[in-house]
């Protein structure tokens, strides 16, 4: 059974930093790139940054460019993004997901979904 386990959100302050981790298990996790996307409130689904199967390429939003940076260690299984220079309009649900597809942008790509994290930056 495949399960993609979002932690590490919370509430940041603007200015500040927050590190999410996405642990995942019941498929092979260096066979996927993997991504992040994120939800605010009466929005679509944005991707957010994406990472190659053997980390050599990564791909950031614009929005993001810069402040957030994206990780995994294939021996641990696990997903990392460490955003820094936090926004208010960093709110919203982030989610990490599994592509064996390629380092896409658009949620199509993508197979694993975790459930989501919220993360809330006050100004």
């Amino acid at each position: 059974q495949v399960q993609l386990v979002e932690s590490g959100g919370g509430l940041g302050q603007a200015g500040g930093s927050l590190r999410l981790s996405c642990a995942a298990s019941g498929y092979i996790f260096s066979d996927y790139a993997m991504a992040w996307f994120r939800q605010a409130p009466g929005k679509e689904r944005e991707f957010v940054a994406v990472i190659s199967w053997i980390a050599t390429t990564v791909d950031y939003a614009d929005s993001v460019k810069g402040r957030f940076t994206i990780s995994r260690d294939n021996a641990k299984n696990t997903l990392y993004l460490q955003m820094n220079s936090l926004k208010p309009e960093d709110t919203a649900v982030y989610f990490c997901a599994a592509s064996g597809r390629g380092i896409g942008r658009t949620v199509f790509e993508y197979t694993y979904w975790g459930q989501g994290t919220q993360v809330t930056v006050s100004a």
